[in-house]
């Protein structure tokens, strides 16, 4: 039997032992805080049922939590370097499966054989809104998503009209995020600059914009948000190559001040949009 909590990992020495330093290019600070990983499990809400994923296994620290609590536990490490420590970590838990690859390219329906999958990540700035994405727009989706990211990007994920970006759009037409637990930087190794935050988002059985508009949804969303600093008329005009008089009609038609901009639309407004443009024009 597994004793409940594990000894905390020496991040430093770990790496030391094996010759390795974290790779700034991959954006490389570990979590090793026990407080901050327990919390990231208890955000999760999991149960010994669950199947999770974890993106980003960096030096085993999570993945050891997320093992004395669920069934069975993927976790998916880019960095090739780092395998003979997660091995050597990971060696006492057998519902672990390891797997060295780049998310991005590998789909979740690969990796996972049931639906209503929860993810469980620590990522970089970089790649957070490619993750998401890939995720959300995956054959095979999960059902929750508990992510450690920067703090300013969680503040945007769960962003308020007159706030809204693009990535927080794509996030809120799947699910709803919320800000669940405040990480500060000295529980990770290397110590960041910045704070982080941990994002729930738990997914709705159906995207809130319906499956046929939603590449018609992002279209105009990426066109809106392209230049932002453009009212909704002009935005939309360079985005999509309409004539102004067009885009405004548009926006006329769908009850929207074509003056506004793009960040301050709710969901709601631009599924109104996306509705009207359907029901004049068939789509683009």
């Amino acid at each position: 039997m597994i004793d409940r909590f594990p000894e905390p990992l020496n991040a430093a020495t770990l790496l030391r032992q094996y010759g390795l330093r974290p790779n700034k290019r991959l954006g490389q600070n570990f979590l090793v805080d026990e407080g901050a990983l327990h919390k990231n499990v208890e955000v999760a809400e999991l149960t010994p049922q669950d199947t999770v994923l974890e993106i980003g296994a960096g030096l085993g620290g999570l993945t050891r939590h997320l093992a004395r609590r669920a069934r069975w536990v993927v976790a998916v490490e880019l960095d090739g370097r780092l395998l003979p420590i997660l091995q050597r970590v990971l060696a006492p838990y057998a519902n672990v499966h390891l797997i060295q690859g780049d998310i991005l390219k590998v789909d979740p329906a690969a990796l996972l054989d049931v639906s209503g999958y929860l993810v469980v990540a620590n990522i970089p700035y970089y790649i957070t809104s490619a993750v998401i994405r890939h995720l959300l727009e995956a054959r095979q989706k999960p059902s929750r998503l508990v992510l450690t990211v920067q703090r300013e990007v969680a503040e945007r994920l769960c962003a308020k009209p007159g706030e809204l970006s693009l990535l927080a759009l794509s996030v809120q037409v799947y699910g709803q995020p919320q800000i669940r637990a405040h990480i500060p930087a000295g529980a990770f190794y290397p110590t960041p600059q910045v704070d982080s935050a941990v994002v729930r988002v738990d997914l709705y059985a159906q995207p809130l914009i319906p499956l046929p508009w939603l590449e018609l949804f992002f279209r105009l969303a990426r066109a809106g948000f392209a230049q932002k600093r453009k009212n909704l008329r002009n935005a939309l005009s360079a985005g999509i190559g309409w004539s102004p008089p067009q885009a405004e009609r548009l926006l006329h038609l769908a009850g929207i001040d074509p003056r506004r901009r793009a960040e301050t639309l709710s969901l709601g407004e631009w599924k109104t949009l996306v509705q009207t443009l359907v029901d004049t024009q068939g789509g683009l």
